[in-house]
């Protein structure tokens, strides 16, 4: 029975990365974008998880069992994980998936999420994790407290997730996508969400099949994929540890069929990063019981205290995370000053212009300037370059609304990028704030060129 772990977590791989489905960037839009719009792609997995969740236990098809509410674990833990998803650059799953497009610095942050998680359950760190979570609460689930059904909490939260969903649908101003056939188009998040919401239902009764009464869930069975490698003990193969290595598989698949598999290697600061914001998230989500799929999709429509404080905790510190470190990088130091003599050039007739978009004067000698656009590249004819291969979401994002604030109306910006989320993230941006994307194609494997006319 173990083996539907496998084909549910390719299922689930596959919706994740054609809808480029990670809580860290949902939570994040929070704050760099002030949208909630892609958060409520969570609400709609938590709200079809809770009403199937709900109607499998009034059916008595599984009997879920629901933890004490450790509340310093649950918060510091739930905070820790928040701040090391943002150095890692995406959340649990977020980095199992991208691990399968092809991106190393997500195998490292991978590692040591596995490594440290392994290390809370089992190994160095258990003491912590022990010694947290002893200090607990009798309250379990907000339907325990109030002693009523869970469809009393299911229902409303279906019914305002709708609400929200039909709100921001008709709000949304549609991006310019690319031209790729159907199968290769991603998936709306709203769609990925009720899918995954879905996947989530069906994988509870598969997992207490199998022996583990749970539903999705990322950091143990990684926790326990490590266990198992180190001791080779087969019990350490549960229907969890399949369940991750079919989202590999699947996420893989779907990123190769597509064009969007390629290996991408990290520069320096960004695999520092890597090590460290894998290491507070599997150490964070072990003590909070889980991360963005256990805590954020599972316990939540489980309505555990557990559950909503921990992804509560979580966004805090994808708040704080996001203040510290994602910020535009520094502008280029600008050139030498000139003496009085120095700043004054004859004009020659063949140097007719100071920089693209600004004519020269014609007459004798002209002033020496710094390039109005510090970070981008002059094309000509008010066009310039921005080139983020390499550089890891939400960056490339952040430099092209650092460069276009820059801008002129009607000059236009070239971003080169390699970053998947990028091709949701960057021409919703433009959509939003008014800018024209006046070309956007592919340039080999996972490679993306976008041309934005600022508005």
């Amino acid at each position: 029975m173990i083996l539907t772990g496998l084909a549910v977590g390719a299922v689930l791989g596959i919706v994740m990365q054609r809808g480029r489905f990670c809580v860290t960037g949902m939570l994040r839009d929070i704050f760099l974008q002030k949208t909630w719009r892609s958060l409520v792609a969570l609400f709609i997995v938590i709200s079809v998880h809770a009403v199937g969740i709900a109607a499998l236990t009034s059916l008595g098809i599984i009997s879920p069992t629901y933890s004490n509410f450790a509340p310093i674990a649950v918060i510091g833990g739930g905070f820790l994980f928040g701040l090391g998803i943002i150095l890692a650059g995406g959340c649990a799953s977020g980095t199992w998936f991208r691990s399968a497009e092809g991106l190393i610095g997500s195998w490292i942050a991978l590692i040591f999420y596995a490594l440290s998680a392994a290390a809370m359950q089992t190994g160095a760190l258990n003491w912590l994790n022990v010694g947290l979570k002893s200090y607990d609460t009798p309250l379990t689930t907000l339907p325990a407290t109030f002693g009523v059904s869970a469809w009393f909490f299911a229902v409303p939260l279906a019914i305002g997730t709708a609400l929200a969903t039909r709100h921001f649908l008709a709000t949304e101003k549609k991006p310019v996508r690319l031209n790729v056939p159907f199968w290769k188009r991603p998936l709306h998040l709203y769609t990925a969400g009720a899918l995954i919401g879905l996947i989530g239902v069906i994988a509870w009764p598969l997992s207490a099949a199998a022996g583990r009464n749970s539903g999705l869930g990322i950091t143990g069975p990684t926790g326990g994929l490590v266990n198992f490698t180190v001791t080779g003990d087969l019990e350490r193969v549960d229907w969890g540890v399949m369940l991750v290595l079919g989202l590999l598989i699947g996420a893989f698949a779907a990123a190769k069929a597509t064009g969007e598999f390629r290996l991408r290697v990290p520069d320096a600061k960004t695999a520092t990063r890597a090590v460290g914001g894998g290491s507070m998230m599997g150490v964070g989500a072990a003590l909070a019981g889980g991360c963005t799929v256990g805590n954020g999709m599972v316990q939540t429509a489980l309505f555990s205290y557990q559950g909503w404080i921990a992804l509560l905790f979580i966004a805090l510190g994808v708040g704080v995370g996001a203040k510290l470190w994602l910020k535009p990088a520094a502008t280029p130091a600008a050139p030498q000053t000139y003496t009085t003599e120095e700043s004054i050039t004859p004009v020659s007739a063949e140097d007719k212009v100071l920089s693209p978009g600004f004519a020269v004067a014609t007459g004798a000698v002209t002033l020496r300037t710094a390039p109005r656009v510090k970070k981008a590249r002059p094309l000509g004819e008010g066009r310039w370059a921005l080139d983020q291969m390499g550089a890891v979401c939400p960056f490339p994002l952040i430099e092209a609304k650092d460069v276009i604030a820059t801008l002129e109306p009607g000059e236009e910006l070239v971003i080169d990028f390699d970053c998947t989320q990028g091709t949701e993230t960057i021409p919703q941006w433009a959509a939003d704030n008014g800018h024209d994307v006046t070309d956007f194609h592919t340039t080999g494997d996972a490679t993306w060129q976008i041309t934005i006319r600022k508005g």
